[in-house]
């Protein structure tokens, strides 16, 4: 965020019509609105069985969710989150952040997806699989 907000300011004052442009803004718009919309269709959708945190002990009453939002994206809070921290920036129109955001947010969850997925084919077996194979993980280039 800091970073964020240091690009925002030095290039508001040394390069005040690289901000200008609002049609870039309104993307950014449209990219944290939908990444927010995502996200908590993600988590109203799955109820109980969203955690912030990754389980790596099988809950009794764990149930694998395929409804709703997850019939498109095997992670769709993740895939929200990576939308809406994109667009921020986007919609500052800070072109340094912009990649800098994709590089980390996609690092971060392509790692997390890999952790978390091992312990869901070890809760839910072939269901997973079969589920991982014709699913989307939503994070681009995440298997």
């Amino acid at each position: 965020m800091v970073c964020g907000l240091l690009e925002y300011s030095i290039e508001g004052t040394f390069v005040p019509e690289l901000k200008s442009n609002m049609q870039i803004s309104y993307i950014g718009v449209a990219l944290v609105i939908t990444g927010e919309a995502v996200r908590k269709a993600a988590i109203l959708t799955a109820r109980q069985n969203f955690t912030h945190d990754i389980k790596i002990f099988h809950r009794e009453n764990h149930e694998l969710v395929t409804r709703g939002i997850y019939r498109f994206f095997r992670h769709p809070s993740y895939l929200g989150f990576f939308l809406w921290s994109i667009g921020t920036q986007v919609l500052l129109i800070n072109p340094l952040c912009i990649v800098g955001y994709t590089l980390v947010t996609w690092r971060y969850f392509s790692q997390r997806i890999l952790y978390e997925e091992f312990f869901l084919r070890q809760f839910f077996g072939r269901q997973y699989t079969e589920y991982a194979n014709r699913v989307s993980s939503g994070i681009p280039f995440v298997k």
